[in-house]
Formats: C-alpha cells, structure tokens, sequence
C-alpha cells in the first residue's frame, strides 16, 4: 500500500452563519473573508503538517489547484510542492496536480514539473487534473465543451516536451509554438502520472491508454464510490490490462483518536464545517453545461461537488456517518477494520489520507496523524503481497540526494 498524507488547505474562519448569508464557497465567495495575516500563519501551519507526515513515514505528501474559493487555498499547488521539495528528503511530491487545461501555454507546467522532479532528486508524482467547473469554467473563464479538447492537446504537449531531446515545433487547435524545448527536463521520465477523476467515465480509457493512475477523490464515502470503481476495473479487465491495484487511487477522509468515543467527541465539529462549509457550492457552478460530456450523462454520474451528491451529512448521527463511510473513524483498530474493508472493496493500492479536515487545529491534526502513520498504517501496508513487486506507478528517486546545506552553513 501507498498512503499519501493529503492536504486540502481549508480556510477555517468562516462564520457560523456563512452557509445561510453566502450561496457559495467558490467562485462569487467574498474576498473580504480572507485575512492575509491568518493566511501567513495559517500556509506554514499546513506545511508543517504535510512535513511532519514524512516524518511519520507515510509515502507520499500531497497537494492540489483550486481557484477563487475558501475550501483549498493553493491556487499554486507547485509553490507548495517547491517549498516542501527543499524541507523534505523521502515522500514523493504529489501535485495532484496542474489543471493543465488552464496554462497558455502549457508548456509551463512541463517546465516546472520538470524542476521540481530535479529538486527533489526524482520524487514528483505529477497529476494532470481536468478541473472542477467551478476552477476551469468559472473562475478561469474556459468554454465547457472544449475544456477536455484543450485538456487533452495540453497532455500530448507536456509529455512531448519532456520526452524530445531536440527543438521541435507544435501546431495545435490551442497552442501553437515554434520552438518547445523544455530546460530543464525531469529525472524520471516521465514522472509517473496520476489522473484525479470525479465521475467522467471517458476518463478510465484515458487512464489505461497511458498506463496512467486513475484516483477516485470522493467525499462521499468508499461505499458510494464503489460503483465508480467497478466500472474502472470492469474497464481495465474489458481492455485486457492487468488488475495490479496500484493502478487506483482514493481519497478518505480519516480520524484517529485514541477510542471510538474519543474520536466523535473531539472530531465530530470539524466533520460538520468541512461538509456545512467548506462543501457549500452553489449547484449552477458544480456543473456548467458542456462539462460533462454525453456518455458521463447517459450513465447518471452527477458532479460531487453538490448537496446531493455528499448528502446532508450534518443531519446525520456520528453512527451514520461512519456506518455510511463518509468518514473513516474511531480508534485505531475501528480504522484499520474500516481501511482493510475500503481498500478490499475498491482494490485501491494509493490511498489519499485526508487527516486535516476543516477547521482542525495543528495539534487536532498531528494527534490523529501520528496514531494513523504508527498504529494503523503498519497494519495495512502489506494488504497486496502478489503486486509488492509492482513499482511501475511509484516514484524513481536518485539514489543519493544533494546535500543541503543549513541557514547557519550558508551564511558563515
């Protein structure tokens, strides 16, 4: 197994009242909710969080793009990754990733991939998102119906640019450049790719086209998004790939606590911001038309971003929450029975550990962490003995990073 300690960098000051005065989080939420002041401390409370995750020993720390919102606040998840490149020596760097739609030209993304996969020694685990409605249609002002058309030619750019060692000119519908010649390019090549998915069925094929990771990020539960799974695995059996369960990813949203009680009684009112606050989007904006595309339709599969697809988790009993799978949850064995019974059912080997959840505080956050990465995590780590030797999906670091010298080194 592959726990990769997941970040999402929620805004945690918003009123009580904010889901009755304000339609939604992202796109039209007023900026004059944001305090840069709190915003100063609050980036290197979670990148203290993230770090300390890799020194907890989980696999990977991740980190994501969103745009004009209070439910993550990491319009540039690379200068999250750069910060975390130099402060950190083992975790793979998992972007996940650049809504790569949204560059012009792409290009940018191939180069600053490449730089962090070369300052980390060969650790980025890159991720080639679509994009919420709300990021690329919205606030990025993309057309709908072309979103996955320019999704798609930015792909095929990036990979080009890292892979040709010589100049080579590129004549899109999107982008045209007389000159792609990407310095500098990455240790691996190509950094193994991950393709963040919240229903589109096209994206399966896509996935197995490139031997890319196909990561289900759902917060409504492992038990609801076993139906997406399925038909994952139904696809790769259908094209004849092999069934290695790193081929899947899935985010969960994870507490800790010392006893079952324990974890309702101190976790339970940071459970009800994220879903009451940081899960209000306005429905118009979940799913502009175009975005999804005709096969997605005709399968019903609905954007995750609207109240009915996370449901009214807040009128729910901590009993159904859990019982539900919105929430993995208790003491450490009531979770490592809840992860063996999720990761069996999806037959997921990358799991996305969302251990920050709303408005939790540091102290909150690394307790549940810690109980996570040395009492539970040891227990599921071997859950796929006949694909241990499978690390086609994983990282390829160097075998002996740079030396790096300390503010005192520097300096004298």
């Amino acid at each position: 197994m592959k726990f990769t300690w997941f970040n999402l960098m929620p805004w945690p000051y918003l009123p009580d009242d904010f889901r009755e005065k304000h339609r939604s989080i992202w796109v039209d939420i007023p900026t004059t909710l944001y305090d840069p002041v709190k915003g100063h401390a609050l980036y290197n409370t979670y990148l203290d969080e993230l770090e300390y995750a890799e020194q907890l020993g989980f696999d990977g720390i991740g980190v994501n793009e969103h745009h004009a919102n209070g439910y993550g606040l990491m319009p540039s998840p690379n200068l999250m990754a750069a910060a975390l490149a130099r402060r950190t020596s083992k975790a793979a760097l998992v972007v996940l990733g650049n809504s790569i739609a949204l560059y012009n030209p792409p290009i940018r993304v191939a180069e600053e991939f490449a730089m962090l996969d070369v300052i980390s020694g060969g650790r980025l685990r890159a991720g080639f998102p679509v994009g919420t409605s709300m990021d690329t249609n919205y606030a990025y002002g993309q057309v709908p119906a072309l979103t996955r058309e320019k999704y798609r030619e930015a792909h095929d750019l990036i990979i080009k640019a890292w892979q040709e060692q010589e100049p080579f000119a590129f004549n899109g519908r999107y982008t045209q450049l007389r000159y792609v010649n990407c310095w500098p390019k990455p240790i691996q090549q190509p950094p193994p790719i991950f393709i963040p998915g919240g229903g589109s069925l096209e994206t399966y094929d896509f996935c197995l086209d490139f031997d890319y990771v196909y990561c289900y990020l759902s917060f409504s539960g492992f038990r609801r998004a076993k139906q997406l799974m399925d038909g994952y695995w139904q696809r790769v059996e259908e094209r004849g790939k092999d069934p290695s369960p790193y081929r899947g990813g899935f985010a969960q949203t994870i507490i800790v606590a010392e006893t079952d009680k324990e974890a309702e009684e101190q976790y339970r009112q940071h459970v009800d911001y994220f879903y009451n606050r940081c899960l209000h989007v306005y429905p118009g904006f979940a799913d502009a038309p175009g975005y999804r595309t005709v096969k997605t339709i005709k399968a019903n599969v609905t954007s995750q971003m609207t109240r009915q697809a996370v449901g009214q988790v807040t009128s729910l009993s901590w009993g159904e929450i859990v019982e539900g799978g919105y929430v993995i949850a208790g003491s450490p064995d009531s979770v490592v029975e809840q992860m063996k019974e999720m990761i069996t059912e999806l037959h997921v080997g990358n799991i996305f550990c969302l251990l920050h959840i709303g408005d939790m505080t540091k102290e909150k956050c690394m307790r549940s962490t810690k109980l996570f990465a040395q009492e539970v995590m040891p227990k599921l780590q071997d859950m796929w003995p006949e694909y241990a030797d499978d690390d086609r999906f994983w990282i390829h670091p160097v075998d002996e990073h740079a030396p790096r010298a300390g503010v005192e080194a520097v300096g004298s």
